[in-house]
């Protein structure tokens, strides 16, 4: 049985990553900011030593090996203030990620799995705030989110979290540990973070308008599949990879890029 970690794990994409984990046998250690084994808020930066917390509590339940880590939880741009977005995005996800990296080297083969965004592909998202989050410096990002505009900090979080994940995952740290990373660039899905877009007044209209050529938002369980498929044996040559669930969209707008 394996363990595996998954934030977010209380709604959307990381509670369906969840289902289909212990559907499969696995054990799995939430962490969310209710109904989970880890109760933290991974994106308030005066919460650091929340996320520090959060680390010692996976090590606590998790004993001596991680098999598995997916870091999930996010928010989309239509959340305000900005700052929160790439708090959350970025920083919740790659510190989780690297705290808990010699946990997954003790399990090797292991495996890391990241939720990005198709959204990343997207002209204009590549400012300051990718540079300043690669760099670790939070305070600048957040400084610079509240400059830009709710798009602009989520797909640059997004951006950020793959770049980081490509640059990180062929390092001797990670593959050279067995451990791969690799990330989900995730579509428009039927989750309660995208019922919130489409309820508002600016963001509403640019998500419906987005084209999908499958023909409608994906479901939660979609990226989850994915997400499971990334973190079995059946993934063991995948690292780095940037695996697109978004029912077309980046082909339809991008179809000369490979």
């Amino acid at each position: 049985m394996r363990t595996i970690a998954v934030t977010g794990s209380a709604s959307g994409i990381g509670a369906a990553t969840r289902l289909r984990l212990q559907a499969a046998g696995d054990r799995v250690i939430g962490i969310d900011v209710r109904d989970a084994e880890v109760i933290a808020d991974l994106g308030d930066p005066s919460e650091v030593g929340r996320r520090q917390m959060a680390i010692a509590a996976v090590r606590q339940l998790a004993g001596d090996r991680l098999d598995g880590l997916v870091v999930c939880a996010g928010v989309g741009p239509h959340v305000e203030p900005w700052s929160t977005i790439v708090s959350l995005n970025y920083f919740g996800a790659q510190l989780l990620l690297a705290g808990l990296r010699e946990l997954l080297a003790v399990a090797q083969p292991s495996a890391a799995v990241a939720v990005s965004s198709n959204s990343t592909t997207l002209p204009g998202v590549d400012t300051p705030l990718v540079s300043a989050c690669l760099a670790g410096a939070e305070g600048e990002a957040r400084r610079l989110a509240v400059t830009l505009d709710g798009h602009r900090s989520y797909a640059g979080s997004k951006l950020a979290l793959a770049r980081w994940i490509r640059r990180s995952a062929p390092a001797a740290e990670w593959a050279g540990a067995g451990i791969r990373l690799n990330a989900v660039a995730a579509g428009a899905v039927r989750t309660p973070l995208l019922q919130g877009g489409l309820e508002h007044p600016v963001f509403g209209d640019a998500i419906r308008s987005f084209p999908i050529p499958t023909g409608g938002f994906g479901a939660p369980d979609d990226i989850a599949a994915a997400i499971v498929f990334l973190l079995s044996r059946e993934a063991s040559f995948c690292c780095g990879s940037i695996f697109f669930v978004d029912g077309g969209t980046d082909a339809l707008i991008r179809p000369d890029v490979y």
